[in-house]
C-alpha cells in the first residue's frame, strides 16, 4: 500500500523559511514523479514543484522559482522541499504526490498524479 506522509509546516513569518518532508512507502520503484502540491481556501490546487526520481529533472512554477528547491533521498526514499523567502501568498495546504513509474515532470495536473498524502499547513504572516 503506498503511503505519502508530509511533515515540516508550520507558521513563519515573511522572508523565512521552512522545509517540508514527504516520505514515501509501499513501493520499489525510484522512477516516479514526485511533486508538491499547495490549495489554499477558496482556490484551485496547483503545482509548486516537481521532480523525477529516476533522473533528477525538476519543475517549478514560477511563482516558487529561486525561492523554492525540491530534492530527494533516494536512500530514505523522501522527498523534500526546501521554501526559502516565504511570501503571504505561499500560505495554504501544501501536499506531496506521487506517480509512479512515471517521468511526468513539468505536467502541473493534479490528475495525473494518483497519491497523495494528507498534507501540512504552511502559514505565513506578513
Amino acid at each position: 500500500q503506498v503511503q505519502l506522509v508530509e511533515s515540516g509546516g508550520g507558521s513563519v513569518q515573511a522572508g523565512g523559511s521552512l522545509r517540508l518532508s514527504c516520505a514515501a512507502s509501499g513501493y520499489s520503484s525510484n522512477r516516479n514523479s514526485m511533486a508538491w502540491f499547495r490549495q489554499a481556501p477558496g482556490k484551485e490546487r496547483e503545482a509548486v514543484a516537481g521532480i523525477y526520481t529516476g533522473g533528477g529533472s525538476t519543475y517549478y512554477a514560477p511563482s516558487v522559482k529561486g525561492r523554492f528547491t525540491i530534492s530527494q533521498d533516494n536512500a530514505k526514499n523522501t522527498v523534500y522541499l526546501q521554501m526559502d523567502s516565504l511570501k503571504p501568498e505561499d500560505t495554504g495546504m501544501y501536499y506531496c504526490a506521487a506517480a509512479l513509474n512515471s517521468n511526468i515532470v513539468g505536467i502541473a495536473r493534479p490528475e495525473f498524479y494518483g497519491y497523495w498524502g494528507q498534507g501540512t499547513q504552511v502559514t505565513v504572516s506578513s
